[in-house]
């Protein structure tokens, strides 16, 4: 068996936040496989002012490829990463999105595995049983694995049904050299903060459960974060728009308020002692304790009366709470150590012979059903 793989992962981007909320998905993940001695090549295109707007320079626990958004840059990149044991290709790149998924594929060999990982399982889903033209759906049983971001079993059984050899999901969650409690900064203080991008199948919930409260509470500071938001904010003397929080100041922003509105990043808010109010999900109760880890919440006015009755006192020891269960349970190295069996398990006994047992480890992450499309990230 081969424990140490040479992994080339084409994905949206790993050095940059900007519009792009799987890139600290992407960092967590690769640093920890790091550490268990896999040695990942991340091929990221030069596209949508990222590399403008990056967060970090060049890390040392994987290589970053930045190749050209032209059909040459990105068919030499494809060509270089022919070397390594596990080839991925994650949804969402941006640029040669279908030539990529279709071509990644003839680099399949008996050494040699591909997988698609999919950051947006549900948006992905949903355009390929609309239209069974889709491109991708014919190439879905071609994959040795789908990995996805999360979803829970409705997620797997429906990409199974499409075809495909096996589905696990691999839940975003804590790295903990990257979010952790900081100073207080004035800049970043509010009574509720809420980071994430505007898009098209979050926004109903946005105006639900932070628009809505920041109307009924003038009294409560709302602070937002994210792209997309200025030419859609309600006039509210009581609410700040920030645009796009860079990485960096993530643990700031999560830090100085009393609470933060969960979309996807959970497990990031918690490891910087966020007090999390988060809307009802099924499974929530298996990952943070409501009431006592994280408040829940059915509708906006139920935000608006965490706000009024939780006070900074309890706020905080919810959030140490969460702090603590989230790292000893839901750090990257936890994720990373199920895709290491995974990776290990396709290269030892074959793709389509092992299904079983990556099924068993997928039970190992449980239900996770992040709100505000816990797909695409923030």
């Amino acid at each position: 068996m081969k424990h140490r793989l040479q992994v080339a992962f084409f994905g949206s981007s790993l050095v940059s936040t900007y519009w792009d909320g799987a890139a600290t998905y992407y960092r967590g993940l690769i640093r920890a496989l790091s550490v268990l001695g896999h040695r990942t090549t991340f091929y990221e295109p030069d596209a949508f002012e990222r590399q403008h707007h990056r967060d970090v320079a060049n890390p040392t626990w994987p290589k970053v490829v930045v190749y050209p958004a032209t059909e040459q840059g990105v068919s030499a990149a494809l060509d270089a990463a022919r070397q390594a044991d596990i080839l991925v290709k994650a949804s969402g790149v941006g640029v040669f999105d279908d030539w990529l998924e279709h071509e990644i594929l003839g680099l399949q060999a008996p050494n040699r595995t591909v997988i698609f990982w999919d950051v947006d399982a549900p948006a992905t889903l949903e355009r390929v049983q609309r239209n069974p033209d889709d491109p991708f759906r014919a190439l879905i049983p071609r994959y040795d694995l789908i990995l996805t971001y999360g979803g829970g079993p409705p997620v797997a059984d429906a990409y199974r049904a499409l075809g495909a050899h096996d589905c696990v999901p691999v839940y975003n969650a804590l790295d903990p050299a990257a979010h952790y409690p900081v100073t207080a900064q004035p800049r970043f203080a509010a009574t509720l903060a809420f980071l994430g991008n505007r898009l098209p199948d979050r926004e109903a919930r946005v105006h639900e459960f932070f628009f809505k409260p920041a109307a009924e509470l003038p009294e409560a500071n709302f602070l937002l974060g994210g792209n997309g938001w200025e030419s859609n904010l309600p006039e509210l003397p009581n609410l700040r728009c920030l645009g796009h929080v860079y990485a960096h100041d993530h643990n700031a922003f999560n830090c100085n308020s009393r609470m933060v509105l969960n979309i996807n990043r959970i497990f990031e808010a918690a490891g910087a002692g966020a007090c999390i109010v988060t809307d009802a999900w099924e499974g929530i109760e298996r990952f943070l304790e409501p009431d006592r880890e994280i408040l829940v919440a059915h509708t906006g006015d139920d935000v608006a009366r965490h706000l009024e009755s939780v006070s900074e006192r309890r706020a905080r020891a919810i959030g140490a709470a969460a702090m603590r269960r989230v790292i000893s349970e839901h750090t990257y190295a936890h994720r990373a150590a199920l895709v290491h069996r995974i990776l290990n398990g396709l290269m030892s006994d074959g793709a389509s012979s092992n299904s079983a047992s990556r099924r068993s480890n997928a039970g190992e992450n449980a239900l996770l059903e992040t709100s505000l499309n816990p797909q695409t990230g923030a």
